[in-house]
Order: C-alpha cells, then sequence, then structure tokens
C-alpha cells in the first residue's frame, strides 16, 4: 500500500497544467534555488516566530483588554476571534501570491502591513477599533506561511522534514512564548506597551529579511486571477490535503479553546495575576522541542503511527486537566498544558511535511488551504471557548476540547481500512 504522505498524481496534474500556461505565456523558466544554510534557517525559524507571536498576544489578556474596552465576559472571545478570522483571510487570499509574485516582497509587504495594525492596536480606545486592527494584524501575520514553503524550496528533498521541523521549532516556539511574554509585559507596563513593542520588532524584522532573504520567483506566472480559481480544484483532487487539514483543524481547536479558557480559569480557580499566568503559560512552551523531532520521524516514515499518537495524547491531555482541575491540582494542570501542546505540534509539524512533498509549484496554495481550515477551527473554538467556560465551567471546556480531538481520532481510524491504491494515495 502507498504511504499515506506520497505524492498525489492529481495535485501533479494541476502543477503540469500551471508550468504549461505559464510557458505558453512566456513564464519564467526553472533556475536552482539557492542553498538554505543554518544561519539562513535560524532567521527563517526567528522570522516565523516573531511573526506568529502577534496573533497569540492577546490570549493571556483577554480579561484586561475587555475590561480597559467594555467588552462583556461572554463576547471576550471575540478578542482572538477577529484575530484569527484575519489570519485566515489572510492564508486564503494571501498565501497562494507565494505561488504568483516574488517571495520575499510580498512577505516584506504583510509585514508592513502587520505594523500598522499593531500601532492600530495599541491605540485603540473602543472594541470596534481594537478588533478592526486585530484583523489587520492577523491577516497580515500571515507572512510566515510565505516563509515556511519558502524555506521548504529552498531544502533538499532528503532533509525536508528536517528542515520543516526545525522552523517550526522557531513558529511554535513563537506561539508558546507569546502567551508569557504579553502576560509579563503586560503586568509590568500595561498590555498597550506589548503592541508597540510587538510594532518595533516587525519593523526590526523588515530591515533584517529584506538584507538576508533570496530572491524566489515562482516558476509558474499564471496570475491572481487563475491561482485562486485553481483553489477549489486542489481541495477537489488532493485527498492528503482534506485528510490532514481535517486532523490539524481539529486538533488545533482543542488547543485554541484550552488556552483561551485556561487564563480565565487560573484567575478563577487559583488566584493568579498576570505574572502567574505568564508562568503557566511559559511551561507550556516546552511542547515546541517536539517539533524536530517530528520532522526527524517523518524523514523515516513513521508519519502515520506518529500522527496517531499525537491525536491520543491530545485527548488524555484534556481527560487530565478535568481530573487536576476536579482535585486543584495545578502540576497537573500545567502537565495537561505541556502534553496539548505537544501533541499539536508533532501532528503540525507531520502534516507540513506531508504537505510539501507535494508538488513544489503547489506549495504556497496547499498551505494556504491547510491553514485556512486551520484558523477557521480555531476562531470558532476560540469565540465559543469564553462563552463555554463562563456557563459550564471547565468541566464543559474539557468536553468541548476532548470532543474536537475525538473526531480527529475518528478520521484517522479510517487510515486503517483497506482502501484501492488510487484511493490510498494521498490519503
Amino acid at each position: 500500500m502507498p504511504l499515506p504522505d506520497a505524492p498525489t498524481p492529481t495535485a501533479a496534474n494541476i502543477a503540469r497544467a500551471d508550468k504549461a500556461h505559464s510557458a505558453s505565456h512566456g513564464g519564467a523558466t526553472s533556475v536552482p534555488p539557492p542553498a538554505l544554510t543554518p544561519a539562513l534557517t535560524f532567521v527563517f525559524a526567528v522570522a516565523c516566530g516573531l511573526c506568529v507571536a502577534n496573533i497569540y498576544y492577546a490570549q493571556p489578556l483577554i480579561g484586561p483588554i475587555s475590561d480597559a474596552l467594555q467588552l462583556h465576559a461572554g463576547l471576550a472571545g471575540l478578542i482572538m476571534t477577529l484575530t484569527q478570522l484575519g489570519y485566515g483571510a489572510g492564508l486564503l487570499l494571501l498565501v497562494p501570491l507565494a505561488d504568483v509574485v516574488e517571495n520575499r516582497r510580498l512577505i516584506i509587504g504583510a509585514l508592513f502591513g502587520a505594523v500598522i495594525g499593531l500601532v492600530g492596536i495599541a491605540l485603540s480606545n473602543s472594541a470596534v477599533t481594537f478588533l478592526a486592527a486585530s484583523f489587520m494584524v492577523g491577516a497580515c501575520a500571515v507572512a510566515a506561511q510565505v516563509l515556511l514553503p519558502f524555506a521548504s524550496h529552498l531544502a533538499p528533498e532528503a532533509t525536508r522534514g528536517k528542515v520543516v521541523g526545525n522552523i517550526m521549532a522557531g513558529l511554535l516556539g513563537g506561539i508558546m512564548l507569546s502567551r508569557p511574554f504579553a502576560s509579563m509585559v503586560a503586568a509590568s507596563l500595561g498590555w498597550r506597551a506589548l503592541f508597540w513593542i510587538s510594532a518595533v520588532l516587525m519593523a526590526s524584522l523588515i530591515a533584517v529579511l529584506w538584507r538576508v532573504l533570496p530572491e524566489r520567483r515562482p516558476h509558474a506566472s499564471i496570475g491572481y486571477a487563475r491561482t485562486m480559481a485553481s483553489l477549489p480544484g486542489i481541495v477537489w483532487n488532493t485527498p492528503l490535503l482534506r485528510r490532514r487539514g481535517w486532523y490539524q483543524g481539529m486538533m488545533f481547536a482543542a488547543f485554541q479553546a484550552f488556552w483561551t479558557a485556561v487564563p480565565l480559569a487560573l484567575v478563577h480557580e487559583f488566584g493568579m495575576g498576570q505574572r502567574g499566568i505568564g508562568l503557566f503559560a511559559l511551561a507550556g512552551a516546552a511542547g515546541a522541542l517536539l517539533a524536530p523531532v517530528a520532522g526527524r520521524l517523518a524523514d523515516r516514515g513513521l508519519t502515520r503511527p506518529a500522527t496517531g499518537a499525537a491525536i491520543v495524547v491530545a485527548l488524555l491531555s484534556f481527560v487530565l486537566g478535568a481530573v487536576s482541575m476536579h482535585f486543584h491540582s495545578l502540576a497537573g494542570l500545567v502537565a495537561a498544558g505541556i502534553l496539548l501542546d505537544g501533541a499539536v505540534q508533532l501532528c503540525q509539524v507531520l502534516n507540513f511535511r506531508s504537505l510539501f512533498m507535494l508538488a513544489p509549484e503547489l506549495r504556497g496554495r496547499l498551505n494556504g488551504l491547510f491553514m485556512t481550515f486551520i484558523f477557521i477551527c480555531a476562531a470558532v473554538a476560540s469565540g465559543i471557548a469564553a462563552a463555554v467556560y463562563a456557563f459550564h465551567g471547565w468541566t464543559g471546556l474539557c468536553l468541548l476540547g476532548g470532543g474536537f480531538v475525538s473526531l480527529a481520532l475518528l478520521l484517522y481510524l479510517t487510515e486503517f481500512r483497506r482502501r484501492p491504491a488510487a484511493v490510498a494515495v494521498g490519503g
């Protein structure tokens, strides 16, 4: 039986059609990519981490931000939801441009937009302006999702999983460290200072990336309209994209539900302030250490069993979280957070590596479609997690998160049924 992360013939057909259209319209010819050095890999990892951190800074600050903006507790989840909806819009509308326009300019342009949005958040005095600026920051933070396939394009196939894993460690480290960093800065300087600091970091990143990133002009210059028109066909004809998108969508929804509600639980159940919440979130950052391990597992052909292990561990983390809260065990809750973060990160690296083994000409679109679905799921989970916790407590939140993971597990179990070879490829 073919491996579940093997390239799909249908994806290759779409890529060949793009090449043919590009050639018939005078498209650019393929040139060997420059080498991806360890130093450049490090730059990619740090840049991805700083970009994606913008989506999560507000997560542990939902309480003080909603108080300052006079948002009702049941609507506090909108603070995260609008940022993630913006990210989803950017994934769908901007990331596919990586298959059309020069990548370095696309990344720099997105970072300029992020700076403008961050300044808008820092200056906001109403919920409307804050949420609008948050949407813009989310849309422009997708620079990270242009950088990731860009790096994959530069990496040799034999070590692509390792490279993706190392860069994902930076990206996921940004996710994990953003929460404790936000809590610490807010406790010392106030939540607005956090977004001013991030604006300065993004401006500095623009200068660094403009200097060190190589140019990358896509082979297929087929135009934006044709690129966007190809998206439904890619979804329909790529079973691997649908399967891996579902796994990560459900896992990330569970992740968002946990981390949206846990700051509220730490305040209500353990009487913690922002510093305590920051230290709790810092413990969860340990899960980012699994990202390089995941890439190596994928390079060894262990994608399927490692995916199953990640889903099962995520489910167990919600069981542990519910039990720990019942017995008022902070240590148990910390362990649940670490297990969940590690499982979600492990699954995400495996998913990325599988997708990036498909047609190189489609990496921008595959990544955009994959991440769009994930962040739609995350936005829904963030929007309802605060309300579920407000009305049904921590037990209801754990049932919500465990339910999301169970949906991923149900689809994963179908990988073991006997299927015709044509269906198995890319499944």
